[in-house]
């Protein structure tokens, strides 16, 4: 009798202790995915140059998990990717697409349509992670949200491992969580709860890394006990990186995805 006691103590015991050793081994064997910032532009190859073709070729052959462009929609309904919302003073959102088009980017590049980006993204596995930014009202970035899944359809790229959509405004997150239903969609702002982001229909956040760091990873936390994915921006010093390649987190985006390589080592997810 006293055998038996002892054995259903002990099996009591490591029933208790499993999900413990189970949590750590599946902590080990986390992968983090490396997010080229606006392409891997910090090299000589890709001239400096923010959200370039040349960016995305870069990320591309540099095998980077993602990489991360900017898309504005101008008064004549094309889509240009390019981050700020305002050019040499002129609204990007007010003017027709030809109002640009002396501009040059750092390496001399034009400014990339939408449709010119995805034509190079086509051309390897690389995901592409798609910032729609913020519009002056509902109406039109609803309608930027349909010229983007219209042309991803276009380019064969309509497809969850193909692409992924982030941005600053909940109700472009929506929109897109609408349309492309089972897509990972992340909020970018750290306005909402994680719980609160989940009630609008969006199944991931991206956020700041001050806004995971300086509250011990409170959202995070959340997050996972949501199932939700998370993405974490712009993360470029080693001191920053460190903390949550521990964390776990699934993405990283950064200027410097060399660096975080050299980090992550055999933790990188490609």
């Amino acid at each position: 009798m006293k055998k038996i006691m002892t054995l259903v103590a002990l099996t009591l015991c490591l029933a208790t202790l499993a999900p413990v050793v189970s949590g750590a081994s599946k902590n080990e064997k986390h992968k983090t995915a490396i997010v080229a910032h606006r392409g891997f532009w910090n090299c000589e190859q890709a001239g400096k140059a923010k959200n370039s073709i040349a960016a995305l070729v870069q990320a591309q052959e540099n095998g980077f998990w993602g990489s991360e462009f900017d898309v504005n929609m101008t008064s004549d309904a094309q889509l240009l990717v390019f981050h700020d919302s305002v050019i040499d003073g002129k609204s990007i959102e007010k003017n027709p697409a030809s109002t640009f088009d002396y501009y040059r980017l750092a390496n001399g590049e034009k400014i990339p349509t939408l449709d010119q980006y995805l034509e190079q993204g086509a051309k390897s596995r690389t995901m592409l992670v798609l910032e729609l930014k913020k519009h002056s009202c509902k109406e039109v970035e609803d309608k930027a949200v349909e010229l983007v899944i219209q042309k991803l359809r276009e380019h064969n790229l309509l497809k969850k491992n193909r692409v992924m959509f982030i941005s600053f405004s909940i109700n472009i997150c929506r929109e897109f969580a609408r349309l492309a239903p089972g897509f990972t969609v992340q909020y970018l702002d750290d306005d909402l709860t994680p719980d609160q982001v989940l009630e609008q229909g969006v199944n991931g956040i991206d956020s700041h890394h001050n806004a995971l760091t300086k509250k011990n990873f409170e959202r995070l936390h959340q997050a996972r006990k949501n199932a939700m994915s998370v993405n974490v921006w712009t993360v470029n010093k080693e001191e920053d990186m460190k903390p949550l390649i521990e964390a776990g987190v699934d993405q990283i985006t950064t200027d410097k995805p060399l660096l975080l390589r050299e980090l992550l080592a055999e933790k990188e997810l490609k």
